[in-house]
């Protein structure tokens, strides 16, 4: 199978139709061959039963039905599970993504690209509702993660399989898979691409999910940072906040030393309070705490990749 066509799909009971009948006549005219997969993620308007009628009529379309919804990156991990082709497309049911630009992104998946990442350059949305977030959402993401992208959120993206196989999505971890290709070696570019304005339905997401993206940014950064070496991390912050209260309790005892030898009025008073040798103590016991969550972390990564036989590398290709 040369391409995949994996699609969210959640309550689009008015747009799913359209979208299949666009996919299919955008992808026939191609000299490739496809398939279509349709992850239902537990929807309750009819949606389900409009593309299982189409599937029945079409058979390059497949379906993978959830039992309730689990969110659009359960639905990508499955898509990518199930998914047969070399090549695999996502995009959103909405129809705001345009099928019509799947040839432009498979042009650009060059021998030097892995991942093709569509840009939505005059986006259709509300500019204070969905455009001011995305934007500063975009530049915190580029410099967090060091992958500079004009639109993390655009769906419409064209990966190679063996980059996205073996990442584990989580959370709201989605929008971040051109950051964790980019970890494991994968090449990525950015092409614009078309953005509609909603013909139907209402937006699934809103001004809501800003505070899980911001945690899921943190995990991201974490795991392409420190996720084979977690005490660098803890270990780093235990060792200032050590250094910080043991110096901090230096100072307590040299002053109390020179207020027993002079007896001078300053010292005495900064003895007096309770505040700084509680400090300097609690910042101890804090660095003490942080390195005992390094070396907690060293033994569960320990445990995770040699319980599953998984490497800490990847490798692009073997020559014999």
């Amino acid at each position: 199978m040369d391409i995949s066509v994996v699609v969210p799909v959640y309550n689009e009971n008015e747009s799913v139709e359209l979208l299949c009948r666009t996919l299919h006549e955008t992808l026939s005219n191609m000299k490739s061959s496809y398939e279509i997969v349709l992850v239902d993620d537990g929807s309750t308007d009819g949606t389900f039963e409009k593309m299982a009628e189409i599937q029945r009529q079409t058979p390059h379309f497949r379906i993978i039905r959830f039992r309730r919804n689990f969110g659009q990156t359960a639905a990508m991990s499955a898509g990518f599970s199930h998914a047969k082709g070399n090549i695999i497309v996502t995009l959103d049911a909405d129809l705001q993504n345009d099928p019509a630009d799947i040839p432009r992104l498979l042009e650009h998946m060059t021998e030097d690209t892995d991942v093709v990442s569509g840009w939505r350059k005059n986006r259709r949305d509300p500019w204070l509702s969905r455009k001011l977030p995305s934007h500063l959402a975009n530049a915190l993401i580029s410099w967090f993660t060091g992958v500079k992208l004009h639109d993390y959120g655009c769906t419409l993206k064209a990966y190679r399989r063996d980059i996205v196989k073996d990442i584990r999505l989580y959370g709201e971890m989605h929008r971040f898979i051109p950051a964790l290709a980019h970890w494991v070696g994968g090449r990525v570019k950015e092409v614009p691409v078309n953005h509609h304005p909603r013909r139907f339905g209402t937006s699934k997401y809103g001004m809501s999910r800003t505070i899980r993206v911001i945690l899921d940014l943190m995990t991201v950064k974490f795991l392409m940072r420190f996720s084979t070496r977690p005490i660098h991390v803890f270990g780093k912050i235990g060792l200032i906040s050590g250094v910080c209260g043991l110096a901090m309790l230096g100072f307590m005892v040299m002053t109390h030393l020179f207020f027993l030898a002079f007896g001078t009025e300053f010292a005495a008073d900064l003895i007096k309070r309770p505040f700084w040798i509680m400090s300097a103590f609690m910042l101890i016991f804090f660095g003490l705490q942080f390195i005992s969550m390094g070396l907690l972390a060293e033994l569960q990564i320990r445990t995770y990749h040699e319980s599953q036989d998984k490497p800490i590398y990847v490798i692009r290709a073997i020559m014999e």
